[in-house]
């Protein structure tokens, strides 16, 4: 266990996504104390119904002053080393240090995402369903857009259709990028109207059940230019490369290579600016995250992104990302939508 390994006679978690994936409740309050003898999950009467009912293997206690509470059980457990989420606030941090006084508080980086990486099959199972929402989305997407929508109204549309689908919200705010502004990585939505002969680049994705959906395609309107249609294909092929090579043991490095290699090759290395992708779940952007020098390996039933871009100033980019699970025989693609040049 992971506590013991760290030396922790207790940890505090704070993040709410990491309390759901420990107890299956979620709320807008709430905190988990795990000692070596017991587990308790506080929170305010808003939710203490909620919290008995989802987490059934936790000691339930109402409370608004959860660090008083928790100053008070680890006194009967006589506690010294206590360790705690470093992503809590400042002012958090100062309440833990004045309440847990004479305890020693070690701050812990990533200690329930590292579990959260590797995903059960309830966790795949709604991810893909989130995914097929996400699907069904831009198909519909496709014969909506037409010269003369703007920018917002397509984002909009995907927004309102992943709900109308079953999604609970967006992951993120939905990327929607046309024109020369598909050079734009993360091109936030405008009134800009979509014109014949644009690139439109959208990326997005929406929660099922809590769990996110991540995806991007790029598409045309009217025509596609000879440039545009040769860095689509370029990006095309770099990214089912990654697909490829996707399976248990691969280094976060080799991950990252095998689009990039390619992409440099055809001549556009420096228009590919970003990573190659980033781990997802109960976040949309969560660990792993890959770099071009990490060691690090992909592992079973890892749920990661890949998302590969070329992206020419002045004249318009192309990003092509999908949701991939990580399986003993490789990779399962879940986000299905049409990745073929699509003009319409």
């Amino acid at each position: 266990m992971r506590m013991q390994s760290e030396n922790l006679d207790a940890i505090i978690i704070t993040n709410l996504k990491n309390i759901y994936y420990l107890s299956a409740f979620w709320g807008t309050a709430g905190t988990i104390l795990v000692t070596q003898k017991a587990q308790y999950l506080l929170t305010d009467s808003r939710y203490s119904i909620a919290a008995r009912e989802a987490a059934v293997d936790f000691e339930i206690v109402e409370t608004r002053e959860a660090f008083v509470e928790i100053a008070k059980l680890l006194k009967k457990e006589d506690v010294s080393q206590v360790g705690f989420e470093d992503g809590v606030t400042y002012a958090e941090f100062q309440t833990m240090q004045h309440q847990l006084a004479g305890l020693t508080l070690h701050a812990t980086t990533s200690f329930i995402e590292t579990q959260r990486q590797i995903k059960s099959p309830s966790e795949i199972a709604t991810i893909k369903k989130a995914c097929a929402i996400s699907d069904q989305a831009f198909n519909d997407l496709l014969k909506f857009v037409e010269p003369g929508k703007t920018e917002i109204e397509i984002a909009n549309f995907l927004d309102f259709k992943m709900r109308d689908l079953g999604a609970s919200g967006i992951s993120f705010d939905t990327i929607v990028a046309s024109g020369k502004r598909s050079a734009l990585p993360h091109g936030r939505a405008t009134h800009k109207p979509i014109e014949f002969g644009d690139t439109v680049t959208v990326d997005f994705g929406c929660y099922y059940d809590h769990y996110a959906s991540d995806m991007t395609r790029t598409f045309f309107v009217g025509e596609v230019s000879p440039k545009m249609q040769e860095i689509y294909h370029v990006v095309q092929q770099a990214q089912q490369a990654v697909t490829n090579i996707s399976a248990p043991g691969l280094t976060y490095a080799d991950y990252d290579r095998a689009a990039r290699d390619m992409i440099e090759t055809a001549g556009y290395g420096e228009a590919f600016s970003h990573g190659i992708g980033h781990g997802l779940g109960l976040d949309v952007h969560e660990i792993p995250y890959f770099s071009k020098t990490s060691q690090e390996c992909l592992a079973e039933h890892m749920v990661i992104t890949n998302e590969p871009g070329i992206y020419l100033e002045n004249i318009g980019g192309v990003r092509i990302e999908d949701d991939l699970h990580i399986t003993s025989q490789g990779v399962e693609v879940l986000t299905l939508a049409p990745k073929e040049l699509i003009v319409l």
